[in-house]
């Protein structure tokens, strides 16, 4: 990329001299600003076409192989520049594009069109919901060697069992707690990841590492990678969206759905369903009544015809156009975000089956639904938050654990089970991934007298959808769920197996940011084969 402006020093002669020539050819021009600002690029909020068009320039050409080549070559070079760009052959393209012939991958074939992941802010006891275990239930109230003087907020108490009773569901026997009663009921069609570990037991860094692959922030997460690598299903609708709890933001706040270095057009958008503006700054406000129709679009042509002019300037630089690009997107959402958020054309059993018919379910009950709906009109990774930051109300569960659970569970189980039911019975689950994650466990033994803290050693993931070998499971913990004892993953694995499943290889998909090439799995990642039909 050349950012040198156009008389810098640090620039050759004869890159100055060029741009002497080009400053006086462009001041050359003969242009009818009026005209130019009614016919220029505008978003599709401001034409009924949706697309950009270039404003028309009268020029006086330089020489006669310019005037050639404006009057013949025109269409031919967008041609060319059409066909270069589908290849990623143009510069500061993005290097790889999907593949027809891969349905969508980028180096092998894809299983997977969509995710939707579903995460749970605050870590999630494994030892209170999937991860059954005998010895901790025979022990409890007992003294336990963990090795620990101290934990992340406390100190360890004695083995504590958990409140819930368990129960074998399914053709498989997987083992659950009474707490998840409807997600019990679907373990044939999930696949168990029951060594997953952290290298923390901070909230933020484990939510940065479960996201982004790295502790610290600055890293863009996996709906941003995806984003970069696949891009959207839809014209009118973004690749990555978030749609976070509606009490608030989770730990980290944006920073866990961020681009980072990747173009700012791949940073999730955030989609607050309940709130009475989903999409903040979408329309103008009630307030502003002197924004009409005809001033938004002339002061779109307007701010168009600048940024163009501008980026012009700088050639090799494409972050303008990622925000030119994201202008436009957010103007076609106007008219197609409100349909994909109406709720009113889903049936009664639909709504029943996520729940939005119950107080404590509605919130994301109505979440999941809406990440159905954005789903099936092309948005490519959907993230739906559970909990939000703080030390109530979400998954961190310190005080008493069968009380805190037992809240936060009891507004995701049925929501969480109806969206794969749902995506099942639609077909919609022959491609399309569905992930349940947190950002570690809980510890086996006690914090005070009923609660658990953070325990980074071990704890539960589940995957259902394409390509996932339904009713399996792969890892597995110690005797009382203290740490992973056998085949241990860690997000790097999960995530390796993500973009496999996409059609994307984790050690190809790179972007070179501070001399580095950097990937989503950093140095790590192994594509989990064991639970992957096929392999």
């Amino acid at each position: 990329m050349n950012s040198d402006p156009p008389f810098s020093r640090s620039a050759s002669p004869q890159t100055r001299s060029r741009r002497r020539e080009e400053a006086h050819l462009e001041k050359s021009e003969i242009r009818n600003p009026k005209s130019e600002i009614n016919q220029s690029l505008v978003t599709s909020a401001a034409t009924k076409e949706g697309f950009l068009r270039e404003p028309p320039r009268l020029a006086i050409p330089a020489s006669r192989r310019d005037f050639l080549w404006r009057v013949g070559g025109g269409l031919g070079g967008i041609a060319l520049a059409h066909l270069l760009g589908e290849q990623g052959l143009l510069a500061d393209s993005t290097p790889t594009r999907p593949r027809p012939d891969f349905d969508g991958g980028l180096h092998h074939r894809a299983k997977v069109k969509r995710v939707i992941q579903l995460f749970m802010n605050g870590g999630a006891s494994q030892c209170d919901t999937f991860d059954y275990k005998p010895e901790l239930i025979k022990r409890s109230g007992e003294k336990f060697d963990s090795g620990l003087t101290a934990t992340a907020t406390g100190v360890p108490g004695n083995l504590m069992k958990s409140p819930w009773e368990w129960k074998q569901h399914g053709q498989c026997g997987r083992w659950v707690s009474s707490v998840f009663p409807n997600i019990a009921a679907r373990v044939d069609d999930l696949a168990f990841l029951m060594a997953m570990a952290s290298k923390t037991n901070v909230h933020g860094p484990g939510v940065y590492l479960q996201n982004t692959g790295f502790v610290m922030p600055g890293f863009p997460c996996l709906g941003a990678w995806i984003s970069y690598a696949l891009g959207s299903l839809s014209e009118n609708l973004p690749a990555f969206v978030v749609i976070p709890d509606s009490r608030g933001l989770p730990y980290n706040s944006t920073g866990s759905f961020a681009s980072s270095f990747l173009p700012v057009l791949h940073q999730g958008l955030v989609i607050k369903p309940s709130a009475p503006n989903p999409i903040a700054d979408l329309h103008p406000p009630e307030t502003a009544k002197f924004v009409t129709k005809a001033s938004e679009e002339e002061g779109l042509a307007l701010l168009t015809k600048m940024n163009l002019e501008h980026a012009a300037q700088w050639p090799g630089d494409s972050r303008l156009e990622a925000r030119i690009a994201s202008y436009e997107l957010a103007a076609r959402m106007q008219l197609s975000a409100p349909e994909a958020l109406d709720l009113s054309g889903e049936t009664e059993t639909t709504r029943e089956l996520y729940g939005l018919d119950e107080k404590v379910t509605e919130d994301f009950g109505r979440n999941c639904l809406v990440a159905r709906r954005l789903l099936e009109r092309g948005v490519r990774f959907v993230q739906v938050w559970s909990g939000t930051a703080g030390a109530t109300g979400n998954w961190d569960n310190h005080s008493d654990v069968g009380k805190e659970l037992e809240f936060i569970a009891r507004r995701t189980d049925k929501p969480a089970a109806g969206l794969v039911k749902d995506l099942k019975a639609r077909g919609l689950l022959k491609d399309t991934l569905v992930i349940w994650t947190t950002e570690f466990g809980r510890m086996p033994f006690s914090q005070g007298s009923k609660g658990r803290d953070h325990n980074g050693g071990t704890f539960v993931t589940w995957l259902a959808g394409a390509g996932i070998k339904p009713g399996v499971t792969y890892g597995e913990s110690d005797a009382v769920s203290f740490k992973a004892a056998a085949n241990r993953t860690y997000c790097y694995d999960l995530h390796a197996t993500i973009l496999h499943l996409l059609g994307i290889d984790h050690e190809k998909l790179t972007f070179r940011h501070n001399g580095t090439d950097r990937r989503l799995t950093d140095v790590h990642g192994r594509v989990i084969k064991e639970i992957l039909i096929g392999s």
